[in-house]
């Protein structure tokens, strides 16, 4: 594609990235085919070759952000679908953040919007405030279908992904560490993020469990916190950079003092985030090495577990519906090792049809984009009903809480299915399993 920006527009970083990036682009439409609001909407501005032109001609002509545009912007779940599929390697990711950016500085949306946008972008990253949210969600939740008949769609959309029981325990704080049993084979943090020791604490313990009886010493570092994707992906770039600098701060004290052999991250929505820390803060001459090197050390629980021998201590024979969410296989490129795991622990591994669409949960999406995500979850949901599956094992707490919205069928972390077949305690999900179904699993001889 080319580009008209002129020698001051390419002296600054950010325009001389998305210059790059553009003139990656070839036209040829591919990415339209893989776009899930482009399949459920058929508008070409509604696909990533359309965003590209309308990212382009705004930037061009340093221009702010016009209604239309950020309509079209905002309407992007940021899934990566288009790059795993563009034959040209355009880093669309790396351009539409910057539209974001460009958008939240120079267009003022409604007083609702702004306030909707800013309500999330102070709560969710804070585990505290979310959680007396969650409470507070939890008086509301008989009320959502009366907000959606009113018209109150988004808050509506919010108390729906809200659990019916919140998780009230004491949420931990401060430095701690776990130590592996037996010969010491490792040594590795976990991110503990915003979300997941809110909604789903059970996830990170189940990884601790994992790793500690593999031999795998555990340090969740002091300071470390919410990965600053969802703040990014808003286009509040200056919070997103703050979160990511604050994370690398933390686990490079661990890096210089004990040493970790990887950063191991549960949610692969904010392990894409956090393998781009190097990217993102690039021109930090203060933090660019440092978040250079976590990037480097940054892996997905299964990356890691792909290289150690487990050996399964009961056999399950339940069929799992693998759903891999956009951000593990578009956003880091992992695909083989979690079917690869799962299948090694005994499980009856089957592969979603359309498994490259999103859910419709992609961060924040759901809830600023409710009617859109509502269709998009509609799609997923039949799509994993027809394998007939005894549960659903996914690698991204955003993904399950939105599947989880539109059917009965357990949807398990997967780190949690592989620490119950090699020795730890069946997940609580498994309860909800029919009698035919849920029958104990027989244990294999070691």
């Amino acid at each position: 594609m080319q580009t008209k920006f002129s020698l001051a527009q390419l002296s600054d970083p950010g325009i001389a990235e998305a210059d790059k990036i553009l003139r990656a682009c070839v036209h040829c439409g591919f990415c339209t085919a893989t776009c899930p609001t482009y399949v459920l909407l058929g508008d070409e501005l509604d696909s990533p070759r359309g965003r590209i032109y309308l990212i382009k001609d705004m930037l061009e002509n340093d221009r702010a952000a016009t209604p239309d545009v950020v309509k079209h912007i905002d309407r992007c779940l940021s899934c990566l679908s288009c790059m795993t599929t563009c034959p040209s390697g355009v880093h669309y990711m790396h351009l539409v953040d910057h539209a974001r950016a460009h958008i939240e500085q120079t267009y003022r949306r409604p007083l609702a919007d702004r306030f909707m946008r800013g309500l999330l972008a102070r709560v969710l990253p804070n585990p505290t405030l979310f959680r007396l949210s969650l409470i507070g969600a939890m008086v509301a939740r008989p009320f959502a279908h009366l907000l959606a008949a009113l018209k109150f769609e988004r808050l509506a959309a919010m108390l729906k992904l809200a659990p019916a029981k919140p998780n009230l325990h004491r949420l931990e704080s401060g430095r701690r560490v776990f130590a592996a049993r037996g010969v010491r084979r490792g040594r590795v943090a976990i991110l503990s993020g915003c979300a997941n020791p809110v909604l789903a604490p059970s996830i990170n313990e189940a990884a601790i469990r994992l790793l500690n009886r593999h031999g795998v010493d555990i340090v969740l570092p002091e300071g470390e916190g919410c990965c600053g994707a969802l703040v990014h992906h808003l286009g509040r770039e200056r919070e997103a950079l703050d979160y990511a600098r604050v994370n690398v701060d933390a686990w490079t004290r661990e890096i210089e003092g004990e040493g970790l052999d990887a950063i191991l991250i549960t949610a692969s929505g904010c392990g894409t985030s956090v393998k781009d820390y190097g990217f993102m803060l690039r021109h930090d001459s203060l933090y660019a090495a440092k978040a250079k090197r976590v990037s480097a050390l940054a892996k997905d629980i299964t990356e890691y577990l792909a290289g150690l021998e487990m050996k399964p201590s009961r056999a399950t024979g339940l069929v799992v519906a693998y759903h891999s969410a956009c951000s593990m296989q578009h956003g880091q490129k992992i695909t083989r090792e979690p079917k690869r795991l799962l299948t090694e622990a005994g499980f009856q591994v089957r592969e979603v049809p359309e498994g490259h669409l999103c859910c419709g949960s992609a961060g924040t999406y759901n809830i600023l984009q409710p009617r859109i995500a509502g269709r998009l979850l509609k799609r997923k949901v039949e799509n994993i009903q027809s394998l007939d599956p005894d549960l659903i094992a996914a690698g991204n707490l955003g993904c399950m809480t939105q599947i989880a919205s539109g059917t009965a069928i357990p949807v398990i972390h997967t780190v949690e299915l592989l620490d119950w077949a090699t020795g730890g305690p069946a997940p609580a999900a498994l309860d909800g399993l029919s009698a035919r179904r849920a029958a104990p699993a027989r244990e294999i001889a070691l």
